[in-house]
């Protein structure tokens, strides 16, 4: 079992996000780490700047191949059908589902590109990946999956599944991004969410109807594939779903 306790490797995101009044920081401190963000952009950048046509895949470390499990499998058809397609795929580097479709990226012969963590614990990069970097803070990382992914699968997982999920939709909601298709992979896995959005959220107006046409939720490797294609290539029924997000958000800030 892993222990995260106080004497546990404090990483620079934790020391970026901790109070001002505390020990772990200072003025001086807290203008360097400034540079340091800028040296983790600038090397992400140099570093994908080849990249220009890609998906990234989102899902669960906690997935193994041997575990029973039909997500390892997918994960692994779903970035081949993308691989064969032109796309090449991005993940988080680590195991689990970002493995598998590395995997699967590695077969159909596209880059396989994994934008690793520092954790308090070890993350081990997955042995598919043939462009790895590491990242000390989430939010530099999650910024260089949106910049070159032109569209996001997300398929079973946790917390920082969720979250990349979520940015993404907000992203689109509020214009920020554009032609960005976004698959949740495992209908039964996403449906209780779904039913939430859409018995909750939905009638008591905090979305729009056209906020959950931004999602594509599906069983099925060639759907996803096609979703993507005909998204990021032709992209007028995309384009068209993302105005319509865009617009009842924006009539309903300007309500305020």
């Amino acid at each position: 079992m892993i222990r995260i306790g106080k004497n546990s490797p404090r990483t620079q995101d934790e020391l970026l996000l901790a109070p001002p009044t505390t020990e772990m920081t200072s003025a001086a401190a807290e203008s360097w780490r400034v540079f340091r963000i800028m040296g983790e952009f600038v090397e992400g950048f140099e570093a994908l700047a080849g990249v220009d046509r890609a998906v990234t895949i989102f899902g669960s470390a906690r997935v193994r191949e041997n575990d029973g499990s039909e997500w390892y499998q997918k994960a692994v058809d779903v970035a081949n059908h993308l691989g064969k397609a032109g796309f090449s795929i991005l993940t988080g580097g680590g195991p689990g589902i970002m493995e598998a479709a590395n995997k699967g990226a590695r077969d159909a012969g596209v880059k396989s590109i994994g934008l690793n963590i520092a954790l308090p614990f070890e993350q081990h990069v997955n042995p598919y990946v043939d462009i790895m970097i590491d990242f000390r803070y989430f939010f530099v990382r999650k910024t260089m999956l949106v910049k070159y992914s032109q569209a996001f699968v997300v398929m079973p997982g946790g917390f920082g599944t969720m979250d990349e999920l979520f940015e993404a939709l907000t992203l689109i909601q509020t214009g920020k991004i554009h032609n960005f298709p976004v698959v949740l992979f495992g209908v039964s896995y996403w449906s209780g969410l779904i039913d939430w959005l859409k018995n909750t959220m939905l009638p008591n107006g905090k979305i729009s109807a056209a906020d959950l046409d931004l999602i594509l939720v599906t069983d099925s490797v060639e759907e996803t594939c096609d979703y993507i294609v005909a998204g990021t290539e032709n992209g007028e029924d995309r384009q068209q779903k993302e105005a319509d997000a865009r617009a009842v958000t924006r009539q309903a800030v300007s309500k305020q």
